[in-house]
């Protein structure tokens, strides 16, 4: 017998629906059941995470702001090379696309 939860899963559950809606936070998942959906970011947030994150947390809100903002603009965007972007930056991957 296919055993199926009662309720939907967590990302599309009626619950964080609604918090998002009140947090002003759109969802950007797919069907339920479609785990690929979120792939991207999956593999986004897993790269933050460990590299910036991975000596565990910073101490306070607004040094962890400050701190994945610097990643992102300094290093992810910029810097890092990305194997689906043919190994190319974001950055330089966009400035190719837009010439």
């Amino acid at each position: 017998m296919l055993r199926r939860p009662v309720e939907s899963t967590q990302y599309t559950s009626r619950e964080l629906a609604e918090l998002a809606g009140k947090l002003g936070v759109r969802l950007s998942v797919g069907r339920t059941g479609q785990c690929w959906d979120n792939a991207l970011a999956e593999s986004f947030f897993a790269t933050l995470k460990r590299e910036l994150l991975g000596d565990g947390p910073l101490s306070t809100r607004a040094m962890t702001r400050t701190a994945i903002f610097e990643w992102i603009e300094g290093w992810y965007n910029i810097r890092r090379l990305h194997s689906s972007l043919g190994y190319r930056s974001p950055a330089e991957y966009e400035t190719v696309l837009a010439a």
